[in-house]
């Protein structure tokens, strides 16, 4: 069956939109003071800012951007380095609280790709990894490659053998494909991710990765499309995006774009929440992010496909 490949328009029309919506809604990734109590909240509250960042840096990478995106993209960058991180001063006390935890060097490895710098926290960071927990810290094995991806990105001697950390993912050991439920789905994009360093680098997904997902991709995209988890099903779309030839089905597209709210928001699932305005973010900015991801990412590889 020949699959039709959406329009590079509406594949921009959704990141565009989704972009509007991070930055009208950017006081909603700003730490509170009652979140600063407890480093785990910390930790919970950095996950959407270093998400953010990180979309930001794909946007500019991949080129994609009109003039009016690249400017809404590089305020939102400087906002959350300046602002919600003060200055990598958050990440800075949560390294030295935590000198264990990987969170802060796997947010700062982003800021760190743009050339921004803290020695207080790369110190810090220094000292956890020269003990022998570092490296052996459970955790799952995508989790672990996330890590030592921002450990790369840092330039830092990896901690770990990255291709036997890919060997140990459920999508390094090529399972049965109809076992694919919610959270393996996630498990396997952000192999992915982090194997290309969030689309960066396609050509390092093994080719027999690659073969397996090529086979089996457009049947998840229509299950997770017919169960309306936009979440998900975006980034499954940046996994197209990343693999040799995508399809980059316009059909697809089309639902995901029409799952959109005119805010620009994603929701998560079938329709967009109601309710207290920072409930519906804390609901909404994940699949909103991922959006902005999934059309840098599907934009660019139509452009270079035209």
């Amino acid at each position: 069956m020949t699959v039709t490949a959406a329009s590079p328009a509406l594949l921009h029309r959704v990141g565009d939109r989704a972009l509007a919506w991070l930055d009208d809604h950017r006081e909603y990734f700003r730490l509170t003071p009652d979140d600063c109590v407890d480093n785990s909240t910390v930790v919970e509250r950095l996950k959407p800012i270093g998400e953010l960042a990180l979309n930001m840096r794909v946007l500019f990478r991949e080129g994609v951007a009109g003039s009016r995106q690249q400017a809404r993209a590089g305020q939102l960058l400087d906002f959350t380095w300046r602002e919600l991180l003060d200055g990598g001063n958050v990440l800075a006390r949560l390294q030295h609280d935590e000198p264990l935890s990987p969170v802060p060097l796997e947010v700062y490895a982003t800021f760190h790709e743009l050339g921004h710098r803290h020695p207080g926290l790369e110190a810090a960071v220094r000292t956890g990894r020269r003990t022998l927990t570092w490296t052996t810290l459970e955790m799952v094995p995508n989790r672990r490659l996330g890590v030592l991806n921002a450990e790369r990105k840092l330039g830092l001697v990896p901690s770990g053998d990255f291709d036997e950390a890919v060997a140990r993912t459920w999508l390094g050991q090529l399972p049965e494909p109809w076992t694919v439920q919610l959270h393996i789905g996630y498990d396997i994009t952000h192999t992915v991710f982090h194997l290309t360093n969030w689309g960066e680098f396609p050509e390092r997904i093994p080719p027999e990765i690659a073969d397996y997902l090529t086979r089996y991709l457009p049947a998840w995209l229509d299950d997770w499309a017919d169960l309306e988890h936009w979440d998900l099903l975006g980034e499954l779309l940046v996994v197209d995006a990343c693999l040799p030839r995508p399809t980059l089905d316009a059909g697809l597209w089309e639902r995901y774009a029409a799952a959109q709210d005119g805010s620009g928001a994603m929701p998560i699932q079938r329709g967009m929440p109601q309710g207290d305005p920072a409930r519906v973010f804390d609901l909404v900015h994940h699949p909103t992010l991922v959006a902005a991801f999934a059309s840098a990412m599907a934009t660019s590889r139509a452009l270079s496909a035209a």
